[in-house]
């Protein structure tokens, strides 16, 4: 199974095909990725709840309207449990695979809405956002928490990181804006190993001090 050349066939038929609505493209799009979960078998078991989740089908009625139109179209092959004890089973066409009728009127479609080349001034300004937003912030706490823990690194540990930089806006001092803040991370284990190092030197030499050891001979008769 080629995933890449099945979507993009899939794809090229969901463009030419006047009968679909976005309802039907988004279900498509979620089984094909289930079906990949599955590792493309013949036919794979659907869970409806998780379905309508990830195509954003908010109706019962309209989920098994679709799945049954994109059935009747030829994209799917559903078939039914009519037991809440059994999952309902769908296969997904794989004719257009096989077609280069269909890839060839892939690459028509590309090459007509695709430009060859890209203004310089444009691709000079994509470029630099691009580079600028390329990982200049985590996309949530639990990327970070994830990061840290990889690093040998508890929680609160990723915690204090977050918290630190959130707080001034992912900006280096306050004023540089953070370009990849996996490095800033980094930056932020080193000085606490330094730190962790340096607190267990410190507790070990008290350890090993003499407190009652003074400099100045103490008369112990005197009054205090």
């Amino acid at each position: 199974m080629n995933y890449i050349k099945h979507l993009n066939a899939a794809l090229v038929e969901i463009y030419g095909d006047e009968r679909l609505c976005p309802g039907h493209i988004s279900l498509y799009l979620a089984l094909f990725f289930y079906w990949n979960l599955y590792r493309f078998p013949g036919e794979f078991p659907v869970n409806r709840k998780e379905l309508m989740k990830m195509a954003k089908i908010g109706s019962k009625s309209t989920y098994h309207r679709l799945l049954k139109q994109l059935d009747t179209m030829g994209y799917i092959d559903y078939s039914p449990s009519n037991s809440p004890a059994r999952s309902s089973k769908v296969a997904l066409s794989q004719n257009w695979d096989r077609s280069g009728t269909v890839m060839e009127r892939g690459r028509s479609i590309f090459r007509t809405y695709c430009p060859t080349s890209v203004p310089d001034p444009l691709f000079k300004k994509t470029k630099q956002n691009n580079k600028r937003s390329l990982g200049a912030q985590p996309r949530s706490q639990l990327e970070v928490l994830n990061f840290f823990r990889e690093s040998g690194y508890d929680k609160e540990e990723a915690q204090r990181f977050f918290n630190h930089y959130q707080a001034i806006g992912w900006k280096i001092g306050g004023k540089i804006p953070i370009v990849d803040w996996k490095a800033a991370a980094q930056n932020w284990i080193l000085k606490a190993d330094e730190i962790k190092k340096a607190n267990h030197s410190s507790m070990v030499q008290s350890r090993n001090r003499d407190h009652l050891m003074v400099e100045t001979q103490k008369d112990y008769g005197q009054p205090l």
